[in-house]
């Protein structure tokens, strides 16, 4: 489930993401994680969403983070 949009995918098709020490990061395979879908990347609730997830009020520094790590990881 997108954690902006709250609608259900496969699993395949979302981003899977994870906050360490604030800082939002590609899914390492230990620790808490959070999904995306494309569409909500650029969406106006995205940025509060992960804030929400990360615990940090750096909301422009999360988005630039999140789009760092689509363009390294897609």
């Amino acid at each position: 489930m997108c954690v902006v949009c709250r609608e259900r995918f496969a699993q395949s098709t979302l981003i899977r993401l994870q906050c360490h020490e604030g800082s939002l990061e590609s899914y390492t395979g230990q620790g808490r994680s959070f999904y995306m879908c494309s569409p909500c990347i650029g969406h106006k609730k995205a940025p509060g969403q992960l804030a929400r997830q990360c615990k940090s009020n750096a909301l422009e520094l999360l988005m630039n983070r999140l789009k760092e790590i689509i363009v390294n990881d897609g």
